[in-house]
């Protein structure tokens, strides 16, 4: 329990849009950035992710492409595809207490393009050994379920006390 919300805490959903109803979304950055010492990178590139099922080695998130993330062909960019794989992958090892592990390795395979729409996002545990552990991450198209991205991702970080 105490995983999950840390995890719906870290990936925070918020429904604030432009006042113009536009498709971008309002970034308020002096409050953002002050809570929870979130960045800007943070703050721009996963607001709007909705954590929909965490279990022990799985998270199952949501996400609404939004105009911001796309590049000059309507599609989500290749930037944000590796920052969504690295975000949800970290956040499923993150241990409450422990500095934030660091991304060693991360190998994707872009296999489709997003337009505007809703991405489902699964991570999977791979295995851990020592402090080194690897996540599957998928990125795929809620509505066609055509896989968009597969993302292994390689992390190291200090291990919880058995004491």
């Amino acid at each position: 329990m105490i995983m999950e919300k840390k995890i719906v805490e870290y990936l925070q959903l918020s429904d604030e849009v432009e006042e113009d109803g536009g498709e971008a979304q309002r970034l308020e950055l002096e409050e953002e950035f002050s809570r929870e010492g979130r960045s800007f990178y943070e703050v721009f590139s996963l607001r709007g992710i909705r954590v929909n099922r965490v279990d022990p080695g799985f998270i199952s998130c949501s996400f609404k492409v939004p105009l911001r993330l796309t590049d000059r062909d309507g599609n989500l960019a290749n930037g944000a595809i590796a920052n969504l794989v690295d975000e949800v992958g970290g956040a499923l090892v993150q241990i409450q207490g422990l500095p934030f592990c660091v991304s060693v390795d991360m190998s994707i395979a872009f296999l489709s393009t997003a337009k505007l729409g809703e991405l489902e996002i699964t991570s999977r545990l791979l295995g851990v050994r020592g402090g080194y552990t690897g996540t599957l991450v998928v990125v795929r198209n809620n509505e066609t379920g055509e896989i968009i991205a597969e993302g292994r991702h390689s992390l190291f970080g200090r291990q919880a006390s058995k004491l």
